[in-house]
């Protein structure tokens, strides 16, 4: 059986814990900033875990991680 291929965008998008989960980063930081609140900005620097619902799809996307 030939070896199974890791989707590229997902491997730049995902990183996988210690425990398994699979960590992403935050969306809608990139412009029109100036409406957003700085609590919000701040929230969305930090990592955050993709849900229940897209673990198995990630995981089929990243075999080797």
């Amino acid at each position: 059986m030939p070896k199974m291929k890791t989707r590229r965008a997902a491997a730049k998008r995902f990183t996988v814990t210690g425990s398994g989960e699979y960590k992403r980063n935050k969306a809608f930081k990139r412009h029109i900033l100036e409406k957003k609140s700085p609590k919000r900005k701040r929230n969305m620097r930090k990592a955050a875990l993709i849900t229940a619902a897209d673990h198995d799809r990630v995981k089929r996307m990243l075999p080797y991680a």
